[in-house]
């Protein structure tokens, strides 16, 4: 068959002309990033105190208010007679963060159902995300190392105080000198994991303690003899300034994402799933390993604003505020997760200043984004735009397909199900006046276990607004009919 014959096979028929039918793009489908491009630095840390404040959410909040759900873990090996680590006495530690009198009390009881929240395991997983991302090597000695499968328990007790080691001149990259780790010394991390195992009570009271005043002494140095001399800075939050890439390590992003989560929403998961089965009102969430991956699709930034179009408790706005400092907007129509969102905005920011990072500014909306004024006046101005619409009935994604055109020339679309058509971006005579065809598409997978309603993977959909190459298709097809009304009717 000739290219000419194809050609004319292919082509689309209306009552007088014959326009063949254009490609939006051969890049359809594809799983690219977007051009790269040099993003904007951000500023990690924070100068200003780490109190958490008044109405902070803490980890024993938490057990007070489902105080029921909880049972006793620890006890005194050698006194049977002890019932301090009795559930009903409520035994406690605390926890040192980074930033200046940023301190948190947990209640060192067990969760009944294993899936609850755990006080014990996750005051350890950020106590290792302090060791790990906020010490330097030597710092990091004297408190022993990450325990492992393969390290035997130390069996010696812990001295009366941990700041003996503390003594001597100061080095230039610490306001303390800190002596070089011996194996044969004080491991207090393996003493926790060992008093975890256990259940030893006292052992694990007392390795916290000796802990927290070695992270008391980093953080709050001795003043120099000289009156005049500036005070030594908080080694922890001075770590911050040495990240790699000027970036929040994926683990300190993720500790403070599940801390605020497990606080302020994890309390709440009973309400939250009660919904309107089989309406455009239902409850679900994209996880933050997505979430990442999505930023980083976008090249989100600090100088970016990002909307969420039924952003539900806000889980993508405030990690999308921590990761990249942009400005945030999101509105929910649902008063539940509206108001469980702005809970845990609120704690979202008082963990980052504990944490000593920044995070951008965030504004949730409690209202209907079809009638929103806010988001009129925002879409011209947005970067990235998200809308979670994978369970949308057909009325609300084709009423939300004309709030687009407001977008300006490169921003993106992103959604769990297209808001074209087809996703070969053919486009003739049809569908070239369509407002989808202004929008460049690319779907992209996401892997099982990234969003909450189900455990398989998928795709999602990101639509640039490309007004230039929509342009210059809306030529061609002027181009085609201007030849074809001048070519002579057979």
């Amino acid at each position: 068959m000739s290219a000419s014959s194809s050609r004319t096979q292919s082509r689309q028929r209306s009552e007088t002309l014959d326009i063949e039918s254009i490609y939006r793009s051969s890049r359809s489908r594809s799983t690219s990033t977007f051009p790269p491009a040099d993003l904007p630095r951000r500023q990690l840390w924070i100068t200003e105190d780490g109190s958490p404040g008044e109405n902070f959410v803490s980890a024993a909040s938490v057990v007070t208010v489902l105080s029921r759900s909880y049972k006793t873990y620890f006890k005194n090996l050698d006194d049977s007679s002890d019932t301090s680590f009795e559930a009903e006495s409520y035994p406690a530690t605390e926890l040192e963060y980074p930033n200046a009198n940023a301190c948190e009390t947990y209640y060192i009881l067990a969760p009944k159902d294993p899936d609850h929240y755990n006080p014990i395991m996750c005051l350890e997983q950020s106590l290792y995300t302090i060791f790990e991302c906020y010490l330097t090597p030597t710092q990091q000695a004297l408190f022993g190392t990450l325990p492992t499968d393969f390290l035997q328990d130390v069996d010696n007790t812990p001295p009366s105080s941990p700041l003996t080691q503390l003594s001597g001149d100061s080095e230039q990259s610490s306001p303390v000198k800190l002596p070089s780790y011996d194996p044969r010394g004080m491991n207090y991390l393996r003493l926790l994991q060992r008093s975890i195992r256990r259940r030893d009570g006292p052992l694990f009271l007392s390795t916290m303690q000796n802990i927290n005043q070695l992270l008391r002494a980093l953080k709050y140095p001795s003043l120099p003899s000289d009156p005049f001399a500036p005070a030594p800075p908080n080694v922890l939050i001075e770590a911050i300034k040495g990240w790699p890439s000027n970036e929040i390590p994926n683990r300190v992003l993720m500790r403070i994402i599940d801390e605020t989560y497990q606080r302020s929403v994890g309390p709440h998961a009973l309400k939250l799933n009660r919904y309107e089965a089989f309406s455009s009102e239902v409850y679900g969430e994209l996880m933050p390993s997505f979430t990442s991956d999505i930023i980083a699709a976008t090249r989100l930034h600090k100088d970016s604003l990002f909307m969420d179009l039924g952003c539900g408790v806000g889980n993508v706005l405030v990690q999308a505020s921590l990761e990249t400092c942009c400005r945030s907007y999101g509105i929910e129509v649902m008063p539940t997760p509206a108001e469980v969102g702005r809970g845990q905005l609120r704690q979202m920011k008082k963990r980052c200043r504990m944490w000593g990072l920044s995070m951008g500014e965030v504004e949730l909306e409690e209202g209907d984004m079809l009638t929103s004024q806010r988001v009129t006046e925002l879409l011209p101005q947005a970067d990235v735009v998200l809308v979670n619409n994978k369970v949308f009935q057909q009325s609300l994604n084709e009423a939300l397909r004309p709030r687009f055109l407001d977008l300006k020339e490169g921003a993106i679309v992103v959604s769990l199900k297209p808001f074209v058509s087809s996703l070969n971006a053919r486009v003739t005579e049809r569908n070239v006046d369509d407002i989808s065809a202004i929008f460049d598409v690319f779907e992209r997978p996401y892997r099982s276990g990234s969003v909450s309603w189900g455990s398989g993977g998928g795709s999602y959909y990101l639509h640039r607004v490309d007004r230039e190459g929509y342009a210059v298709i809306k030529q061609q097809f002027e181009n085609q009919r201007a030849r074809s009304a001048r070519a002579p009717r057979r």
